[in-house]
């Protein structure tokens, strides 16, 4: 389709069955250009949990049902769009506008290296812009309505961590005090009741200054609160995020969360160790290694062992600034398609755009607008009945197309 509409577009590839594509349309180069970001991949399925089948892209009843319909293919679709829009209608532009199809953004840590860490060390002049704009964020929609637009302007490191307990084994008739699995259980029980302790950051701050102004009172008190998070105010504010808004609690602190347990292979052998591995997401100013010895005295058991387990690290980066004509694009952006507020958020998952911020762009994580009732119904991202509104699928495309015309049309 690039090649038939004269698109000028690159396939760069570590792996052949990986690939990742990038299409540019050229500005008159006064600006620096804009990068338009999104995966190809998604994470795995089992058919057999699926009302429709997980790659048909369904439409039923103003939805598409599809694996990826909503991570990360609106992306996808809307960069594709905008390229295909600004060369048929031949704009004369500012700045080059940069497509990039990228690859296993989902994959594990043997396929992550083939994507955007592959791009940007290696093919970094080929997605060199000022600012970016990729997942991360999205509008939520409560009761069919825009309540608020979140845009991501930075995110917490994943992390992950193994307890291993050690004992002795013998026969399981015979209990002893030194099971493993029994010291590994207590274990697990003490991280999974902790909470580190709350950090704000300018994101976040910024995020429940917003949030308080289109909340009902009472969420909004809680909202004002957490800003003094040490008061008895805020304590209560962080009680209640804990057990009714959990996203919330994760975005004030560092986050641990118990995931993966392992141990035995016989009920009647007790075995001589036990394994326990933790998903973390580090806050981007968290010194790994307090936190890990603080993990340590959490867990109090010289017979359990703590220590970081391998994983793909992402580099940190520095937050996307609020004074930048992008941020401007997409606030204007989203009061003329959602009529809503619009808050910087800090992601508590990962996205590439880690990687791209380390090249000194300002990247910013934007999204379709979802209802906040789905997730926990089960038609949210990654679930087993992943969907979205088809109208929202037009509705983002238009609204990406109005920032890209804000930045980079010649005026």
């Amino acid at each position: 389709m690039l090649d038939h509409e004269g698109i000028e577009s690159q396939i760069f590839a570590l792996d052949a069955n990986r690939p990742n594509l990038v299409a540019r349309i050229k500005g008159n180069g006064s600006k620096r250009p804009l990068l338009l970001m999104g995966h190809t991949d998604v994470v795995t399925v089992d058919p057999s949990k699926w009302k429709f089948p997980p790659f048909s892209a369904t439409r039923d009843g103003g939805y598409v049902y599809a694996r990826g319909s909503l991570d990360d293919k609106p992306h996808v679709v809307a960069g594709l769009m905008i390229l295909l829009e600004l060369k048929r209608l031949k704009v004369p532009l500012d700045r080059d506008v940069i497509f990039l199809a990228e690859s296993s953004e989902e994959g594990s840590s043997a396929t992550e290296a083939v994507g955007i860490d592959y791009m940007t060390k290696q093919h970094a002049d080929a997605i060199n812009a000022e600012y970016c704009f990729a997942e991360g964020g999205g509008v939520s929609r409560i009761g069919g309505k825009p309540a608020y637009a979140s845009v991501q302007t930075l995110e917490k490191n994943p992390r992950a961590i193994e307890l291993v307990a050690h004992g002795t084994s013998g026969h399981a008739s015979v209990p002893i005090a030194d099971n493993a699995i029994v010291h590994l259980s207590a274990a697990v029980a003490a991280v999974g009741r902790w909470r580190a302790p709350v950090r704000l950051n300018d994101t976040t701050t910024e995020f429940f200054k917003r949030l308080a102004t289109v909340s009902v009172p009472e969420n909004a008190e809680r909202y004002r609160a957490i800003l003094n998070p040490d008061s008895p105010q805020g304590r209560a504010a962080d009680e209640y995020f804990a057990a009714h808004e959990p996203r919330y609690a994760s975005m004030l602190r560092t986050s641990v969360t118990p995931t993966i347990i392992a141990g035995g292979y016989r009920v009647n052998v007790i075995p001589s160790e036990a394994k326990a591995t933790l998903d973390v997401r580090q806050l981007p100013d968290e010194d790994p290694v307090k936190f890990l010895d603080d993990v340590r005295r959490v867990v109090n058991d010289p017979s359990v062992r703590v220590a970081y387990a391998q994983r793909t690290q992402r580099p940190t980066g520095t937050s996307a600034r609020l004074d930048t004509d992008a941020f401007a694009a997409i606030e204007a952006a989203v009061k003329k398609h959602y009529d809503t507020v619009t808050l910087p958020v800090m992601g508590t998952g990962a996205t590439d755009m880690a990687q791209v911020r380390t090249k000194g762009t300002q990247c910013y994580g934007i999204g379709v607008a979802s209802d906040a009732e789905d997730g926990p119904k089960g038609f949210g991202a990654h679930s087993d009945q992943e969907r979205i509104l088809e109208a929202e699928l037009h509705r983002f495309v238009r609204f990406e197309w109005d920032v890209v015309q804000r930045l980079g049309f010649s005026r």
